[in-house]
């Protein structure tokens, strides 16, 4: 018997701004100008913030983190939500937390070791960041799941990074998703690293949009660098997961510009070359490019805004800085059982000595 075709499936890449700032007319979301200084504004927020925390974890005075340089176009898809929508982060989504009304503070602090950071205003609607790569597909789809039992329209948002995609979490998640036609959309932000291993080795599919396919639902490649694109593919997702048609996985094709984290030396795995070949896809410096032909955005533009935004964090470091010195670092022993170990408390009396030893008492 000869064979024949069940299935095809066809995976789709998305770019509505080019490198030199030229939007295809056919694709324009067309967003107001109003709108458009608002996300370009978060986008340069999340960036001094991040610049910030690498001055001050070179100081001593900021712990390990994540930075976010060159994967700020991710907002672009938070943009789409509705207030009452759930945002699920994973750690480099700094400008999505800024754009959902939370304060640089929190993530300063989070970084500094304070988990108080990680608890976000009620209002936010968004889940705290996770460090156990792909473990938040699960909650979101939790979230998602229900949701749609108790009839509400809301829909959960989620992030994670390519090497989540190598998670069995996030492929109970997808699986689980697909089945219940969830309302939920998935972004992965591929960055072409999970740590030092290359996309190209982190899994044999020529996308990871693909991935959804075998989970009933569809995937849709796009620039990663492309606010625009952002914007179009996470309205059309918001959009099909609140109509109840079901969930997306988009894949953000971006560049992780600096090391994986603070702890990261990048120049071990990847060459100066390639990093300086996506400098011009930069997501900051296209929407410079964008807005200039609009005349919302000139250099003198650029430097008041920098200026603002310079006394803002300036003024959250020594906020958290302040309320730092005022923390016990023996805390971190308290909340891990209900009744302190054996073992513990001895590391906690070790701990407490060296601290006692280091202040010179």
């Amino acid at each position: 018997m000869p064979r024949k075709t069940i299935e095809s499936f066809q995976v789709e890449h998305l770019q509505v701004l080019d490198e030199n700032g030229q939007v295809d007319p056919a694709l324009d979301p067309k967003l107001s100008a109003e709108d458009l200084k608002k996300l370009y504004r978060v986008m340069l927020l999340a960036r001094m913030v991040d610049d910030r925390m690498y001055k001050l974890q070179a100081q001593g005075r900021m712990g390990t983190f994540p930075g976010v340089r060159g994967q700020e176009a991710c907002v672009g898809v938070t943009y789409a939500l509705e207030p009452t929508d759930w945002l699920q982060p994973a750690f480099r989504e700094t400008a999505c937390l800024f754009w959902r009304g939370i304060q640089p503070k929190r993530v300063l602090q989070y970084f500094a070791g304070m988990e108080e950071g990680n608890v976000f205003p009620e209002e936010a609607r968004t889940w705290p960041i996770p460090i156990c790569v792909g473990s938040q597909t699960l909650h979101a789809t939790g979230v998602a799941w229900a949701d749609q039992i108790r009839g509400e329209k809301n829909v959960t948002l989620c992030y994670f990074g390519d090497g989540g995609t190598s998670e069995g979490d996030f492929h109970e998640a997808l699986n689980m998703a697909g089945i219940y036609k969830l309302p939920i959309v998935y972004v992965c932000m591929n960055n072409q690293y999970a740590i030092s291993v290359p996309r190209a080795i982190q899994s044999g599919s020529k996308t990871l949009a693909q991935k959804a396919i075998g989970y009933g639902f569809s995937g849709l490649q796009i620039d990663g660098n492309d606010l625009m694109a952002a914007v179009v593919a996470g309205r059309e997702a918001v959009a099909r997961a609140r109509a109840g048609k079901g969930p997306t996985l988009i894949e953000m094709v971006t560049y992780r510009l600096g090391p994986h984290t603070t702890a990261d030396d990048a120049r071990r795995y990847r060459s100066e070359e390639e990093v300086k070949a996506w400098l011009p896809k930069d997501p900051l410096v296209r929407m410079r490019k964008f807005m200039e032909k609009k005349s919302l955005w000139n250099a003198n533009v650029q430097t008041e805004w920098e200026a603002e935004f310079a006394e803002l964090i300036e003024k959250d470091v020594q906020e958290y800085e302040a309320e730092l010195a005022a923390v016990d670092p023996m805390e971190m022993f308290d909340a891990v059982y209900a009744t302190l170990t054996p073992e513990l408390a001895a590391q906690k009396e070790q701990a407490r000595t060296y601290a006692h030893l280091k202040h010179g008492h």
